[in-house]
């Protein structure tokens, strides 16, 4: 998904330079795919650990001297849980248009009212565009207006993060030592910050009517992968596949990678996404599905709303299969729902994943399952976690 974050930021005139801010420790996955970010767009790309989990606030502040050691007018921060068409290129021009040469802009889009207590909410002036109010998850409703987690800053915002280390440092002296998330650095953009600039001039909102979803469960990365397959017809026509003769048939946007190695019997789509290496057998059947790469999928096997894991093999007539959790298609403003894992002490059915070097023999069927790494099945299971 940070492809995607990456594209969007490779498009904004005069970017200069990537970082990537996280708690996790880099691996050999993500040091690859920087490298071949960084020879794809020809921009610097690093990735800044931090030594704890910071907050967004915590995190920018943290590596502050980083971000503005190339003296930049202003930069972007997303988080990473996100997809969305990104406008950045239309944040800067609406920060020009609007308020003073030093605010700061929130991307926003409109929720209905139930699900607006799931994000941060914003009130704001209907003339200006200016953040009166700022409310993080709500108990009663008091927007339909939603924070999607994308922001346009200029250095000035670390004045306002800095004052709000200086304080949790004084309140940390007349408190007892404690361990974990009271510590001072750790900052949380929109609790701490964005709360208390609200009507303060500074704090300005860019509603889009472009699609914006968050990604919180494994269910949300088909749902967004559906969103960003549906994109490429204005962005990236040339990455959808199309029929022809002596290809697989594909139905409505599919996604295959040059180096997959796909039956023409096959039969691929709607939303589907193909990576590198992998390998579809005669009369395959997928259907809203990532196939990760050097995967396998032997003949005549189905794969309905499932993420199919690195290397993983699905025998011959095996069908695996989820459950879609989409947002109600019906309502325009609806997102989808961070469903927890269980409900009343039973897993609540999703869509199927297998992680990486996962087996699936022959004729059995695996259903609204999570299979974790390096498992060989010798049966049909359903409704589980297989550990």
């Amino acid at each position: 998904m940070l492809q995607h974050h990456i594209e969007a930021c490779v498009k904004v005139p005069n970017m200069k330079e990537i970082l990537l801010i996280g708690f996790y420790q880099p691996n050999e996955e993500l040091t690859r795919f920087l490298s071949n970010a960084q020879q794809e767009f020809k921009l610097s790309i690093r990735y800044l650990q931090e030594y704890a989990a910071l907050g967004t606030g915590g995190g920018i502040y943290h590596f502050r001297d980083q971000i503005v050691s190339g003296s930049p007018e202003a930069f972007f921060v997303l988080n990473a849980d996100v997809c969305s068409a990104f406008p950045l290129a239309e944040m800067l021009s609406f920060q020009k248009e609007h308020g003073e040469p030093n605010s700061f802009v929130i991307l926003g889009t409109t929720a209905n009212r139930k699900q607006s207590l799931n994000y941060g909410c914003i009130v704001e002036n209907e003339e200006t565009n200016e953040i009166l109010h700022y409310v993080e998850k709500p108990s009663t409703f008091v927007s339909d207006i939603i924070n999607c987690g994308i922001y346009l800053f200029n250095p000035d915002i670390f004045q306002h993060i800095g004052a709000v280390f200086q304080k949790n440092q004084q309140d940390m002296l007349l408190e007892e030592p404690t361990n974990g998330w009271h510590r001072a650095e750790a900052i949380r953009l929109e609790q701490d910050i964005f709360t208390a600039l609200a009507g303060q001039g500074k704090l300005y909102v860019y509603k889009t009517l472009s699609f914006w979803s968050q990604i919180k469960s494994a269910g949300s990365a088909i749902y967004a992968s559906r969103l960003y397959l549906n994109q490429y017809h204005t962005s990236h026509p040339e990455r959808l596949a199309s029929n022809k003769e002596g290809g697989p048939k594909i139905s409505g946007n599919v996604y295959i990678h040059p180096t997959a190695n796909i039956d023409p019997t096959a039969a691929l789509g709607p939303n589907v996404s193909i990576g590198t290496g992998v390998t579809i057998g005669a009369g395959v059947r997928v259907r809203e599905s990532i196939i990760l790469h050097g995967a396998t999928l032997q003949d005549h096997c189905c794969v309905l709303n499932s993420i199919v894991g690195w290397d993983s093999t699905i025998g011959k007539w095996a069908r695996v299969e989820g459950t879609p959790s989409d947002p109600n298609p019906n309502d325009p403003y609806a997102k989808i729902d961070s469903e927890t894992l269980f409900r009343d002490g039973k897993l609540t059915p999703s869509i199927t994943i297998l992680g990486c070097n996962v087996t699936i023999p022959s004729e059995v069927i695996i259903l609204n399952s999570i299979v974790l790494p390096h498992k060989d099945l010798n049966r049909s299971f359903k409704n589980q976690i297989i550990l």
